[in-house]
Formats: structure tokens, C-alpha cells, sequence
């Protein structure tokens, strides 16, 4: 772990960077992006804004830091379907925790997914990168998925993997990222989890689940 000049940080210095993304996590959470300054984050961690230069070059820096944290964490998306059967009741089974696993996710990292999502509509390529590595463990776990069922015969030839674990990924996180909006639409919570676990079965096996 290096500071903004190239020096090694030592165990203290390590701790105090982490406080800082913390803190700048936790802020994330009640302020929107574009408010957060150097100085009231180093004032909640109980620094000074010339420590937190010491390891960030601006508040942006330390939000990418986080993000790549996250987008380091989002392996375990895929792990989601290791192993997994998309047959019969199991198949229903499969798509609930998967639709369980993703909507969790999201809701632990919301703070910070909003601003990847802003940086990455406002065209800011390191967002948009950070973003497409978050979802690619789910989506090249649903692509091998349909591809298994394709080489078992049990989906058509000419469906293209890929681009039915894109679209179902893309709804996933639309979705995850919308929820309050649904909600005050008339959509109940309770009804959410359950027809998006039925739209996943139903794209990756083509079929109707058995519950």
C-alpha cells in the first residue's frame, strides 16, 4: 500500500486510509457525490485534509478506490450459480437465490453503485470499466449456463448465449437500482423477488419454472 508520493504506508498508515474510505463510504450513504469535500471527510475520521492527500489525490480518487473494492467482492455473483441445476423445482430454486443473491448485493454497496452508475452514464470510462467488471462474474456464469443447457439440447441453437445473460443481467441490475421507484408505483416488495426469480428462469431455460 503506497501514498499519493510513492512512499510504502506502514500498518498505521494503512488503517488511517481505510478509516478514511470508511468514513467517505458513510457519507456516500446520506449526501449526494458531488457534495462530499476532502475536508468534511477528514473531519469525520478524525484527520486533517492534508493526511487524506497523503493517500488520495481528491474525493474522486478515493470513490474509484472503493468501487474497485466492491468490484474486487463481486466474484462472488457468479459463485451464485457454481454448481447449480436450472432442472425442474431445482431449476426454481437456482433463480430465487440468484435473484436473493443479487438484490442483497446491491443493497450493501447501494451508495457506492449509485455513483458508478452516474459516472458511468456521464460517458467517464474508468467508472464504466470498474462497472462492466463488477457484473461480468454473473454474467459469463448465466452465459455458461445457457450454453450448458444449448449442448443438452434443451434450448435452441440459435440463441446466443451471451446476449440473453446481458439482457438478464441488465434487467437484474435496473431493477436493483429502481426498487423505490417500483415501490411507489404500486409494485409491493414482497412481489418483486419472486417474478424476477420467475423472468430469470424463464430466460435462461426457455421454460415456465416447476415450483
Amino acid at each position: 500500500m503506497r501514498t499519493v508520493d510513492g512512499r510504502v504506508a506502514g500498518r498505521r498508515g494503512q488503517a488511517t486510509r481505510q478509516k478514511l474510505l470508511d468514513c467517505l463510504g458513510e457519507m456516500l450513504r446520506t449526501s449526494p457525490y458531488r457534495d462530499v469535500k476532502v475536508i468534511d471527510v477528514a473531519r469525520k475520521a478524525g484527520t486533517s485534509p492534508a493526511t487524506f492527500y497523503q493517500y488520495f489525490p481528491d474525493v474522486e480518487g478515493a470513490v474509484l478506490e472503493i468501487a474497485g473494492q466492491m468490484a474486487a467482492e463481486s466474484t462472488g455473483l457468479g459463485e451464485l450459480l457454481e454448481g447449480r441445476s436450472w432442472a425442474g423445482r431445482s431449476g426454481w430454486q437456482t433463480a430465487q437465490d440468484l435473484v436473493d443473491g443479487f438484490m442483497d448485493f446491491w443493497r450493501r454497496n447501494e451508495a457506492i453503485l449509485r455513483v458508478i452508475d452516474l459516472g458511468a452514464a456521464e460517458g467517464d470510462k474508468r467508472f464504466s470499466k470498474i462497472r462492466m467488471k463488477m457484473l461480468s462474474s454473473i454474467n459469463n456464469s448465466l452465459a455458461e449456463s445457457v450454453k450448458e443447457l444449448q449442448g443438452k439440447g434443451r434450448i435452441d441453437s440459435d440463441v446466443s448465449p451471451p446476449a440473453v445473460a446481458g439482457s438478464l443481467v441488465a434487467m437484474l441490475a435496473a431493477v436493483a437500482s429502481h426498487q423505490k421507484a417500483l415501490q411507489s408505483s404500486g409494485v409491493k416488495q414482497t412481489e418483486l423477488k419472486p417474478n424476477l426469480a420467475w423472468l430469470v428462469h424463464l430466460g435462461v431455460t426457455g421454460r415456465k419454472p416447476t415450483k
